[in-house]
């Protein structure tokens, strides 16, 4: 039995008092992503249940997060920051502390685009010497509905096969480093990978997975926040192992640059290929957003799942989901295809 393997089964005995106790009358949630894809899928589910985790990926290197990670030798902090805010409630506390850590610096020295969230998380990593003690911390400060934790306890570099990179000459695949780089790329992804290739995963992100009722990955940038989950060894054991049942919400529409031109079922047929052990049971799109149903539905049962059309979209046209809807949405997916649930 590899190293690795033995760390599971250890985590999987570790969590298994916590599954043995009595539920409580919500399912338990663990919600995987990064940036603005996380943030709206969180929005969502914290109005659907308390009992709520994101794993929160850790490659950003771009703005503030870049320039943190790059002087202090930190993990990025933005996405989980945003993650934070997601969590926050609707009353007055919630959405001025939501406020107050997404709010950046305007200047023309040092502080300049800094997010103020950015700065008390590594403070506070600084101080306490732990991760999630310190992430613990600023969300009881701030009454989020959850907990976030990073998805590895190192930095990552996101790498990418991109085709097409140089206009000059589409036909060549090269190496694009960089979580900003790989998002923004011209070219194709064929496929990424991270740095290190064995990260060491939040032993509390890994249990929580281990532990959950559903597992929520996407929406969300696909190669740059929704996959890098997937390149963590021992989290991908996990999300193999776990008894949770697995949804995966796609995205409105493709993202220029990154999936530019991707089908709702290309996305699932690139997953499927940076994870082939992966099986989901659910996925989740607007049913606005899938011209072609069949081609979905043969894709998504090759990993093992079905389909949930739903109007998720706002209202007003803009490619963002809209958290009322698809609140309702992950509802009825928790009571359709779940267990028959304690917590119903």
């Amino acid at each position: 039995m590899t190293n690795r393997n033995l760390r599971l089964r250890r985590l999987s005995r570790a969590t298994s008092a916590l599954s043995g106790r009595k539920r409580g009358a919500q399912p338990k949630v663990v919600a995987l992503g990064g940036g603005m894809g996380l943030s709206a899928s969180l929005t969502a589910l914290r109005r659907i249940t308390g009992d709520l985790t994101a794993v929160v990926t850790v490659a950003d290197d771009g703005g503030s997060s870049g320039r943190l990670r790059e002087e202090l030798g930190v993990l990025p902090p933005g996405d989980l920051r945003k993650a934070l805010a997601a969590l926050c409630g609707d009353d007055e506390w919630g959405q001025t502390w939501a406020q107050v850590i997404q709010h950046r610096f305007e200047s023309k020295g040092d502080l300049h685009e800094h997010a103020v969230g950015n700065l008390l998380i590594v403070a506070l990593w600084e101080q306490l010497g732990d991760h999630v003690q310190a992430l613990d911390l600023v969300g009881k400060l701030l009454g989020a509905h959850g907990r976030v934790l990073p998805m590895s306890a190192v930095p990552l570099e996101l790498q990418a096969l991109v085709r097409g990179h140089d206009p000059e000459h589409p036909e060549d695949i090269v190496t694009v480093r960089g979580q900003a780089t790989v998002a923004l790329t011209p070219g194709e992804v064929q496929s990424v990978h991270v740095v290190p290739a064995d990260p060491p995963a939040v032993p509390e992100a890994v249990a929580a997975v281990l532990d959950a009722d559903w597992v929520v990955l996407g929406p969300g940038s696909w190669f740059s926040s929704v996959i890098p989950h997937l390149l963590v060894p021992e989290l991908l054991d996990a999300l193999v192992a776990t008894k949770a049942r697995k949804v995966l919400s796609l995205n409105l529409a493709p993202q220029p640059g990154e999936t530019e031109g991707f089908s709702p079922q290309r996305h699932l047929e690139v997953l499927g290929r940076h994870a082939p052990k992966l099986a989901l049971d659910v996925v989740l799109a607007d049913e606005a957003a899938v011209p072609d149903r069949e081609s979905l539905a043969d894709a998504a049962e090759r990993l093992g799942a079905a389909v949930e059309l739903a109007p998720v979209a706002s209202p007003d046209g803009v490619p963002i989901h809209d958290p009322e809807l698809l609140a309702a949405a992950y509802d009825r997916i928790f009571r359709m295809h779940g267990r028959i649930g304690p917590w119903r």
